[in-house]
């Protein structure tokens, strides 16, 4: 299994006052910081080395989670340094410590699907980079992907089209060269995909796990529920 990168410099506007001096990271979920949470499902995907892009409250999240071992991973740290880098930026900053080939977690995802699945699709398709998608149909979040036909017919968070029926489920797979051409800073990953997609270099793999997140205060109460009634256990 690939390294897996997770994006975890955000400021978590939409957390505040909770993030004023907490990373979304640590946010208490059931009693535990959510990346612990994070970090075990990660674990019992067979993924075995996380590298952690830290901006905002880096070093707390560093103190809670030291090298990994305490939940069974190896775990690297990638800073953004004085400036934010944006997600895409992060992943960038970090290509060193990942490699040719890596997993891409928001750093706000709780993802139950098969990353073993997503990692053969994407070295079938032998693209530059895959994107996975979950028909949501506007139900938990705003529809931002065209999907038909196996395929990503557009992509996007600003302007968006009736035809949007799924949603961007928050795990990729890419290589190290999807990354490495960006010169401006801070860059987003929608950026990337919609660069990846003019190239036809950007393929898709269609999830039917449910996806949850703990970025809002709505999201954090749907994750604690469903964690009670053991949602992401191997």
């Amino acid at each position: 299994m690939p390294p897996l990168a997770i994006l975890a410099g955000g400021l978590a506007t939409r957390l505040r006052p909770l993030t004023g001096t907490l990373p979304k990271s640590l946010v208490p979920i059931n009693g535990e910081p959510f990346i612990g949470h994070q970090l075990r499902l990660i674990r019992d995907r067979a993924v075995e080395r996380v590298v952690l892009c830290v901006g905002h409250g880096g070093a707390m999240i560093q103190d809670f989670v030291g090298d990994g071992s305490s939940f069974g991973l190896d775990v690297q740290y990638s800073w953004d340094g004085e400036r934010p880098l944006g997600t895409a930026g992060a992943a960038h900053r970090a290509l060193g410590l990942l490699g040719e080939e890596f997993l891409l977690l928001y750093g706000d995802s709780y993802l139950a699907c098969d990353y073993g699945t997503a990692v053969e699709a994407f070295r079938r398709e032998g693209r530059q980079g895959l994107v996975t998608v979950f028909r949501n149909d506007g139900r938990w979040d705003t529809s931002n992907v065209e999907f038909r036909d196996g395929r990503i017919a557009a992509y996007a968070k600003g302007v968006r089209n009736p035809r949007m029926r799924h949603i961007d489920y928050g795990l990729g797979v890419f290589r190290s060269t999807a990354f490495e051409g960006i010169t401006e800073f801070p860059c987003d990953l929608t950026r990337i995909y919609q660069q990846l997609l003019e190239k036809n270099e950007l393929a898709a793999l269609e999830v039917n796990e449910r996806f949850f997140e703990a970025g809002s205060f709505a999201g954090i109460a749907e994750l604690e529920n469903r964690l009670k009634k053991g949602i992401g256990a191997s």
